[in-house]
């Protein structure tokens, strides 16, 4: 609920770094760099996975993954092969059909049935919702996921004020 809190662009790709935004003294939300729709050079793609895989793998705090995917442009390669490499390594990912404003509601719920069909082969791993941060359509199902990823003693985050940008 804080505009400017993350930069933001217009173009996929920008996200060049780690950004870590704490929640409180204990749990955080990471920005990770997307390659998956991003217009840039391969040498660049290779750059980010090798910031991003050892993160993934080797962060046992790490509760779960959510994948940002383009409605118009769901479940790609590269979208699938991490949701894949995710559930090997025990790690959930929830999937946000982003700019779920930008299709019809049948179209758009037909884009989420089918996605959630491909999820069906990760078991208890996988799941996906539509998303427009335009409409604020989804954050409450959003909100609801990392809760139940980040919850500590029965305790849920406030996810409405996620504090300071942090230094990797």
């Amino acid at each position: 609920g804080q505009k400017g809190l993350a930069r933001t662009s217009k173009t996929p790709g920008r996200t060049q770094l780690l950004n870590f935004f704490g929640l409180d003294d204990d749990r955080r939300l990471v920005d990770l760099p997307g390659y998956g729709y991003a217009a840039v050079a391969a040498s660049i793609r290779a750059e980010w996975q090798g910031a991003v895989a050892p993160y993934i793998e080797r962060r046992r705090s790490l509760q779960g993954l959510v994948v940002l995917t383009d409605i118009r442009h769901p479940l790609r390669d590269l979208d699938l092969q991490l949701v894949d490499w995710a559930w090997h390594l025990g790690r959930p990912v929830h999937v946000l059909l982003t700019k779920a404003d930008k299709l019809g509601r049948g179209k758009a719920t037909a884009t989420l049935l089918a996605a959630r069909k491909v999820l069906a082969d990760y078991p208890h791993a996988a799941t996906a919702q539509l998303f427009s941060a335009v409409a604020g359509q989804g954050l409450e199902a959003l909100a609801g996921v990392l809760d139940r990823w980040l919850r500590r003693e029965g305790a849920a985050p406030d996810l409405t004020s996620t504090g300071k940008m942090l230094s990797p």
